[in-house]
């Protein structure tokens, strides 16, 4: 698994909506205080002034460490945080008023009101949010973790675990480190599901997004490094309260703190911020205009892919995303509607010889191919969306729904996915894509798994923004060059 290296909104949103939330509600307040009850942003000066305000303070949060431990710090600490921040946004208005030669329309008063009055409402909301995050069960139930522990010290890791809930990944089960579990056993209310010997198979074949290590013996077992150290290059975080050490080749290790706990993190590649919302953005603009260019696709092809081969248009199939989580996939149909049945017959001449991913030379499969008496090969409409790339244009829409990306590695399908080893699946530790290193390095030509690996694994161990845009630009030469061979 990548971890994303947050610091303050992005991983402390709520937060983030409460001090942009503080900072009107001083500013009106202030207005208020100044001149009788009435509205500030129907004069268009206080309008303006409270959208500078609004973005300094988003800049602020964006880029500061003004809300990073922001669940973890004392009283005196966040007071003074709280006051770093009204300082800030005094300066700024009081900077834009010099800039903008404004300052005899607006009132100075109001100026250094909304910074005190800021302060305040800042303090309370997040001391009081705080209270309330540490009485309410708010787990990230978008992640999947599993807890290894001693047995005699389980109950009390739990527990620390339940008081400091907050951003915790849902628990799915526990692992023990010191003995193997009885049959259908539970701690806690979570069922135990492995030993250290069991444990890398266990996480091998489910959804498992990060492994808590809870480990009060400072005597730090060979065996159990050994696996957890194949278990981050797979693609899994691995937080530990110990640190172990050396450096392990190929993972990343960074300082974090999970239920309370200070660790020690190991994953494959950590993402920044700027990266992951650079990132996503991308992928939100790309997947409105694919989406767009699906949807003028379908009324072009479907009724012609439908007159050959009745059935539905759009194609859905269940794969896996990233570390393990299933969703569905959608493309533009492109097979006979007995294809997955026919797959069995066809195992014989798959081109990847060690069955973990299903290519053929001749796929009988794809609606309009025939192969000829003299071994020629007659494309039909189904080769055509193929070639084109038109049956990968509804993922968009997968794109859209955070299921996948513009560029990442390729889904597999669950049979595929059954057969990986653990070191395999971590070519999942990034968010599945549309396009991706395999798809522009001639993916035709390449009939060995361990060359896709390899491929994927570069991609996530070395990936940038702009490695993303470089595949995106060889993605669109690619797909016209097809077509100028045709």
């Amino acid at each position: 698994m990548y971890r994303q290296r947050t610091s303050g909104w992005m991983k402390h949103w709520d937060f983030a909506i409460l001090d942009l939330l503080a900072l009107q509600i001083a500013f009106v307040v202030a207005y208020c205080v100044r001149h009788g009850l009435s509205n500030p942003y129907v004069r268009e000066e206080y309008r303006s002034i409270s959208l500078v305000l609004l973005s300094a303070d988003l800049v602020f949060l964006f880029f500061s460490e003004s809300l990073r431990g922001v669940m973890y710090r004392g009283y005196w600490k966040e007071l003074e945080k709280c006051f770093q921040s009204a300082v800030l946004i005094i300066l700024v208005t009081a900077w834009y008023l010099f800039s903008m030669k404004t300052g005899e329309e607006y009132s100075r008063l109001v100026c250094y009101m909304t910074g005190a009055f800021y302060f305040v409402f800042n303090y309370l909301f997040r001391i009081g949010w705080k209270y309330a995050v540490k009485t309410r069960d708010l787990m990230r139930e978008d992640a999947v973790m599993l807890v290894a522990v001693e047995r005699d010290c389980a109950a009390a890791a739990l527990e620390q675990l339940k008081r400091n809930c907050y951003g915790l990944p849902k628990i799915a089960g526990i692992v023990l480190l010191d003995e193997t579990p009885r049959e259908k056993e539970t701690m806690g209310g979570y069922p135990v599901v492995a030993s250290v010997q069991t444990m890398e198979e266990y996480i091998c074949r489910n959804w498992v997004d990060e492994l808590l290590i809870v480990k009060r013996n400072t005597t730090w077992i060979p065996e159990l490094r050994s696996i957890t150290e194949r278990i981050a290059a797979s693609g899994v975080a691995v937080h530990s309260v110990l640190n172990f050490g050396e450096e392990s080749a190929g993972v990343e290790k960074m300082v974090d703190r999970i239920g309370g706990y200070p660790v020690l993190t190991s994953v494959i590649k950590s993402v920044s911020l700027r990266q992951a919302f650079f990132k996503r953005s991308m992928d939100i603009v790309g997947g409105l205009i694919g989406s767009v260019i699906a949807i003028l696709a379908l009324l072009v092809v479907g009724p012609i892919l439908y007159i050959q081969s009745p059935g539905p248009i759009v194609f859905k199939q269940q794969r896996v995303g990233r570390n393990g989580k299933l969703f569905t996939m959608y493309k533009i149909r492109s097979m006979v509607l007995d294809a997955e049945a026919l797959k069995e017959t066809l195992k014989d001449k798959n081109r990847i010889s060690d069955g973990m991913m299903f290519k053929l030379d001749f796929d009988p499969r794809i609606v309009g191919a025939k192969q000829m008496p003299d071994g020629t090969i007659k494309k039909g409409i189904g080769n055509y969306i193929r070639d084109w790339s038109i049956d990968e244009l509804p993922q968009f829409w997968n794109v859209l729904r955070g299921e996948m990306s513009l560029v990442g590695t390729r889904p597999p399908t669950l049979d595929e996915w059954n057969k990986y080893s653990l070191h395999q699946r971590a070519r999942m530790a990034f968010r599945p894509g549309i396009t991706g290193m395999w798809q522009v390095s001639g993916r035709s030509k390449i009939t060995n798994f361990d060359e896709v690996l390899k491929l994927d694994m570069d991609y996530i161990t070395n990936w940038t923004i702009g490695m993303d845009l470089r595949i995106l630009v060889r993605t669109i030469y690619v797909v016209f060059k097809k077509k100028g061979a045709m």
